[in-house]
């Protein structure tokens, strides 16, 4: 039928329709072939409801949210509400949320690194082009984006964007620029909704935009309408969000949440530098594949010599905006290893002895780096299995009343089913001095408050180096606890030890 349809066709675009069947074959294998490498890389981790704390979370608001309540209001949190639309639409496919969620993530992962290959294919032979894609597979886990990380998520958007920036960058007089360019700015407008660092990458693919305009030897005035247009496509999905929270009375606790908190939050210190430390040496290879290699090798000249520029800025600019974004948590570097994997594709099919180090030492510490990260999730987080077992071990004292996790793993809120007596969920909101400015309330007088609606279990962490902790409001769970409730049972999830507490009653 197909052919017969062909024939029914002009010449021309029977040629066009054959060619673009072929490309669109080609990319959906070489998709399934990314899904399937990413799915065999992270299946030590596939189905475990406490892969990140920042995963779960993410889940347990948009389901929440799926039961009426809203986020900013009644659960709090600062990441864009388009992240939260995300999970929630991963809870509308039937099955298992946890499950669900993780296919999601690898579909995204494989999808951003087909579109790694294509990139990298203007700046190096396709065997590296290839390869590129699966060391950004590699690499995501390395810095704990295994599964449902945002950057799992808006990375994808950027790539697009940035697609499409080099396919009009690489075009003088590019016909219909304004509109792609708008394209492009929309899909970082989607990205901003999901992370609002990509502010940092978005304002260089708006200068690279004008860039062509200049270029192109548009007059001031054209070039200031069209940054109006193309800044009014990046915020238009931010400004939505804002004007429906607004409508129903809530644009204050929008602001709050989305704007200043991050503002408001506390340094750590000591351990930011470090955590900046660490994650600089451990780009090491990718440091020596874009900085050392092409002192020492001769590469070959690239296919499209005008898409180099763009993707150095892309780089620079990510790079930028992970220092100075500050606090330097390891899923913050997973914006650079887009750029950076496209970027290092030419050290990747190297064929003289001499020169394959490059490519096999970025290829193997990718490897290493992210399964060795994963195996340190696994032992530090817990397995399914422990995790079902605490829930029994919370649900058996369950009388009606609610569950506080003062410590602990979110997705807990939602295997044992009882009701959540805060809106701050996530943990540290409340037991961590960095947040305690930031969330819009007094952490202690939020404790107190919950801890007064007696809570028939609550479950605190009982390990020594926690985590710069909120002093005051653990003193008051201390005295609380002493007080008014025993405690039934210790658990070990993963290396963390908790204490389970349950209400005193009358015997």
């Amino acid at each position: 039928m197909a052919e017969l349809a062909d024939r029914s066709l002009p010449p021309a675009t029977t040629r066009w329709w054959s060619v673009s069947r072929a490309r669109a074959g080609g990319w959906l294998l070489l998709l399934l072939h990314y899904a399937a490498i990413a799915l065999a890389f992270r299946l030590i981790m596939f189905g475990n409801p406490v892969v990140h704390v920042d995963e779960q979370f993410y889940l347990l608001v948009a389901d929440q949210w799926r039961h009426g309540a809203l986020p900013f209001v009644d659960v709090w949190d600062r990441k864009p509400i388009g992240l939260f639309m995300l999970y929630r639409l991963f809870l509308a496919v039937p099955g298992d949320p946890v499950f669900v969620y993780q296919l999601f993530g690898l579909a995204a992962t494989a999808a951003t690194a087909l579109v790694v290959q294509r990139l990298a294919r203007a700046i190096a032979p396709d065997g590296s082009a290839w390869l590129a894609g699966i060391v950004y597979i590699f690499a995501m886990p390395a810095f704990s984006c295994s599964f449902g990380q945002a950057p799992v998520f808006y990375n994808l958007l950027m790539a697009l964007a940035a697609w499409q920036l080099i396919a009009v960058w690489k075009r003088p007089e590019a016909p219909h620029l304004i509109a792609r360019g708008l394209v492009v700015m929309a899909l970082v407008g989607l990205a901003l909704q999901i992370k609002y660092s990509v502010l940092f990458e978005g304002v260089a693919f708006g200068a690279l935009l004008l860039a062509r305009g200049w270029a192109d030897l548009w007059r001031w005035r054209r070039l200031a309408w069209a940054s109006l247009a193309w800044s009014g496509a990046a915020l238009l999905p931010t400004v939505l969000a804002f004007v429906s929270y607004a409508a129903i009375g809530h644009g204050r606790e929008f602001i709050q949440a989305n704007f200043l908190s991050i503002l408001q939050r506390l340094p750590d210190g000591s351990a930011s530098w470090w955590r900046l430390g660490t994650q600089m040496l451990a780009l090491t290879p990718f440091w020596l594949a874009l900085l050392v290699a092409p002192r020492w090798l001769a590469m070959p000249a690239p296919r499209d010599p005008v898409a180099l520029p763009v993707l150095r800025a892309w780089a620079l600019a990510a790079i930028g905006g992970y220092l100075l974004f500050g606090t330097w948590y390891d899923h913050y570097v997973a914006p650079m290893l887009v750029p950076l994997s496209v970027l290092a594709a030419p050290v990747l099919a190297r064929t003289a002895a001499r020169e394959r180090w490059f490519g096999r030492l970025l290829l193997l510490s990718s490897a290493i780096g992210g399964l060795a990260v994963m195996g340190i999730q696994f032992r530090n987080h817990g397995t399914a299995k422990q995790f079902d077992a605490m829930t029994a071990l919370i649900q058996r004292e369950m009388h009606g009343g609610c569950f506080y996790m003062f410590d602990g793993e979110p997705w807990l809120y939602h295997s044992v089913g009882a009701c959540i007596p805060t809106r701050y969920a996530f943990a540290t909101h409340l037991n961590t001095w960095t947040e305690a400015p930031a969330i819009g309330v007094d952490p202690a007088d939020e404790v107190a408050r919950i801890m007064r609606t007696r809570p028939d279990v609550v479950l605190i962490g009982e390990w020594q180096d926690i985590y710069l902790p909120n002093r005051v409001t653990r003193a008051l769970m201390k005295d609380v606890l002493t007080r008014d409730y025993e405690r039934y049972s210790g658990f070990v999830l993963g290396t963390h030890h908790f204490g389970l507490y349950r209400l005193k009653r009358a015997r």
